[in-house]
């Protein structure tokens, strides 16, 4: 609401599958997520524009069922 704190401009990219979850680092652990559908996930973002949310088809599906309610919008296909 007060413009002269600035702004932020996100990207969101959203795909729904299979993980694998551990922490990592004995010193300054992390939980970090692996897999294939965290780097479509993160490509998803990379390809959305500033403001918007993409999802896979798989992940609209899901959301489809489970909080019907939501507005798609299907846009073209991305690599």
């Amino acid at each position: 609401d007060h413009p002269s704190k600035g702004t932020v401009k996100i990207r969101v990219g959203l795909h729904s599958g299979p993980v694998v979850a551990d922490v990592v680092g004995v010193r300054n652990p992390r939980y970090c997520l692996f897999g294939d559908t965290v780097a479509t996930a993160s490509k998803m973002e990379q390809h959305s524009k500033e403001g918007a949310i993409l999802c896979s088809a798989e992940c609209a599906a899901h959301l489809r069922v489970q909080a019907p309610g939501i507005f798609l919008e299907q846009r073209e296909e991305t690599e």
